[in-house]
């Protein structure tokens, strides 16, 4: 399912490369050479993301795909990567780094403006290769202003849930899941299973799955199809699955990004903390699951150079949050105002609670696949045996980390 959920958006995201679809070029013409980006933000984030750019005065092109990973091998197999690879984690940069695609970003940020985890090294390879430039909180649950959430676990027909997305159908029940397993086992084991050192086999990880397939299981053959066909961003041009998702859900296990769904009525939404709303939920918050979009130096060119630096800046960095809605890493950018982006904040920056990137985000990209692969056949058939599934992830990520290096450091305490 998974394999042939990304065919499309491949052949497309190909054909808009060669018909230069997509690209912006102010400040230069075909003469004078432009930064090459391509990233993971398209529509209105794309769009907010080039007002950034634009302010740098340098001359750029960028591709806006949810297909990066394929976009970007095909570029770099045909001997054409971009300038600057921005991608939705860090796993995959870390196997172009194995194979020294990267250059080093070394004096173009501070690396002491990034507390844990946001800056995670690969075992055996060189620091300084990748830096966030847009993180996001997960660990939380929306829900309509006014409207009190329960205090223990919640039904499915509470919940919004749909696995659709163009790039990477999925991904949204992995979330769950390492959402799971973080609130029930903690952080340690959390970033030992996310590093390949935990296996997928292990007590810890069939709980948290079987928990989730628990609560897909007391919906029906049709319900489970929805969630399978249903975007998770809700009905197109409407207000995201909490205000257009229909049935009467009420709660969403989305990160911070999902306001940019719910368009003009994101004022109406709330959230709190995942951990009691969870089935098997707990009364307290043991670590916060987040997520980053990493940028990588393919070229080595100084205009390259510059526009990493001026993209890391604590200037473009809090325009950005201002104007774009998003969150930095940079300890440095002031925070955001307004009530909610505070409290995403204030989850954000808190030391007392670790905080833990996306598992998924830092797993080879191979061993990724496969998670979200037995998520959609999880949500298809929930009562069957958890075990086998994860038996055949095992298999995959056994013949990856053979090859690829482990990531250290995906867990910490904010600075």
């Amino acid at each position: 399912m998974r394999r042939r959920s990304r065919a499309l958006p491949l052949v497309l995201a190909l054909l808009l490369t060669a018909a230069g679809c997509g690209l912006a070029a102010p400040g230069g013409s075909d003469a004078v050479p432009r930064v090459t980006i391509l990233g993971p933000w398209t529509d209105a984030q794309e769009r907010q993301f080039k007002d950034v750019l634009d302010g740098f005065g340098i001359p750029y092109t960028y591709q806006g795909t949810a297909a990066t990973r394929e976009v970007l091998l095909a570029e770099v197999q045909a001997g054409d990567p971009p300038d600057i690879a921005i991608l939705p984690g860090v796993g995959e940069l870390v196997e172009y780094a194995a194979d020294n695609r990267l250059k080093p970003l070394t004096d173009l940020y501070d690396p002491e403006e990034y507390g844990n985890p946001w800056l995670p090294e690969a075992e055996g390879i060189e620091k300084d290769l990748w830096v966030p430039l847009k993180v996001d909180l997960k660990s939380i649950v929306w829900h309509r202003e006014g409207e009190t959430p329960p205090s223990s676990p919640a039904p499915l027909d509470a919940w919004c849930v749909a696995m659709g997305d163009d790039g990477s159908s999925g991904w949204p029940g992995s979330d769950w899941i390492e959402d799971l397993l973080l609130q029930q086992a903690g952080p340690v084991q959390y970033a030992r299973w996310a590093t390949g050192d935990l296996p997928w086999t292990a007590p810890h990880v069939v709980t948290a799955w079987t928990t989730w397939a628990h609560l897909l299981a007391q919906g029906s053959r049709e319900e489970r199809r929805r969630i399978l066909t249903r975007d998770h961003r809700g009905p197109a041009g409407g207000h995201g699955l909490l205000f257009d998702g229909g049935g009467g859900c009420s709660l969403e296990h989305q990160g911070s990004f999902a306001r940019a769904f719910y368009g003009d009525r994101r004022s109406g939404a709330s959230f709190t903390d995942s951990a009691r709303l969870l089935p098997g939920g707990s009364s307290t918050v043991k670590a916060h699951e987040v997520s980053a979009d990493f940028a990588a130096l393919f070229g080595d060119g100084e205009r390259a150079r510059t526009m990493i630096r001026r993209l890391t800046s604590e200037k473009a960095q809090e325009r950005w949050g201002r104007e774009g809605g998003v969150f930095s890493a940079n300890s440095a950018v002031p925070a955001r105002e307004g009530e909610v982006e505070r409290e995403v904040g204030r989850r954000l920056t808190d030391q007392r609670v670790p905080l833990c990137l996306d598992a998924s985000d830092v797993m080879p990209a191979a061993v990724r696949d496969a998670f979200y692969e037995a998520v959609l056949l999880t949500v298809a058939h929930p009562d069957e045996p958890v075990l086998p599934r994860l038996e055949d992830i095992q298999k995959v990520q056994d013949a990856q980390l053979a090859r690829v290096p482990r990531l250290t450091g995906v867990c910490g305490r904010p600075q």
